[in-house]
């Protein structure tokens, strides 16, 4: 079995700069993040927003984002930080919800968007792209540190992987498939974008498409306690598709805006 393994799966440093070791996690994350911004920032001037002011706001709320996916992740595994609470200081090893980080990031921008004069509709249509982008990139990171791994299988999907504590098994690509459907999301919102649809309308059907497609992927997941995790990726997903909804709805009678 071992013969078979890539020399790229369960890397859990990158590289070594400096005498300091990159985690992989976190380099992919850094590169998601950087072309993430780019890819709105173009789509914005396209659209007759400032880039500039665009790609500011977007590095601002780049950390509300990374502190509600760490506090997330914390508050989903805290009987393990309990035990070992140093670790709550070293994300960049992997140890993040994407969920968590999204839902501080958009509150976060109410006030920094009002700042810069940027509208929010407008701003989370394009950092939509800036989103998914992200997303796609990141979740080599996630496969490469063996985080968010796919629970055993023999299936057709079954691909040999490690999970984090390098234990190598036939698993569904949990986050391949997770990466597979930001990508299939980006195709489809620069689709939308070419139709001019109101302002807010591409945020609001990737945020309720996305929130689908990860509920059915976290059936995948291996988890500790796959019951509980189940109940609160469904119960957090289902109000991402209940705000997508209310945005849906707001948004329709708004193509002015």
């Amino acid at each position: 079995m071992n013969a078979h393994r890539s020399r790229w799966l369960g890397r859990r440093y990158l590289c070594e700069v400096g005498g300091h070791r990159v985690p992989s996690f976190a380099a992919m994350l850094y590169l998601g993040s950087v072309a993430g911004i780019a890819a709105g920032a173009i789509a914005a001037q396209a659209g007759g927003m400032s880039a500039q002011r665009f790609a500011a706001a977007a590095m601002v709320l780049l950390i509300p984002a990374l502190v509600g996916a760490r506090l997330w992740f914390v508050l989903q595994n805290a009987a393990s930080f309990r035990l070992r609470g140093q670790r709550i200081f070293r994300p960049l090893d992997a140890g993040a919800a994407q969920d968590g980080g999204l839902v501080l990031c958009v509150i976060a921008s109410i006030p920094i968007l009002e700042l810069l004069d940027l509208p929010f509709r407008m701003f989370w249509d394009n950092a939509t792209l800036t989103l998914l982008v992200g997303a796609a990139v990141t979740r080599v990171g996630c496969l490469m540190n063996g985080c968010c791994a796919g629970r055993p299988t023999e299936g057709l999907l079954a691909a040999l992987l490690p999970n984090h504590r390098g234990e190598w098994r036939h698993r569904y690509p949990t986050p391949l498939l997770e990466a597979i459907l930001a990508l299939a999301l980006l195709a489809g919102a620069l689709f939308a974008r070419s139709t001019q649809p109101p302002n807010g309308i591409i945020f609001a059907s990737a945020l309720m498409l996305h929130a689908v497609g990860r509920a059915l992927i976290a059936l995948t997941r291996e988890t500790g306690d796959r019951r509980r995790m189940l109940r609160i990726s469904f119960g957090m997903n289902s109000l991402f598709v209940l705000a997508a909804v209310a945005m849906l709805w707001r948004a329709v009678p708004a193509s002015s805006l």
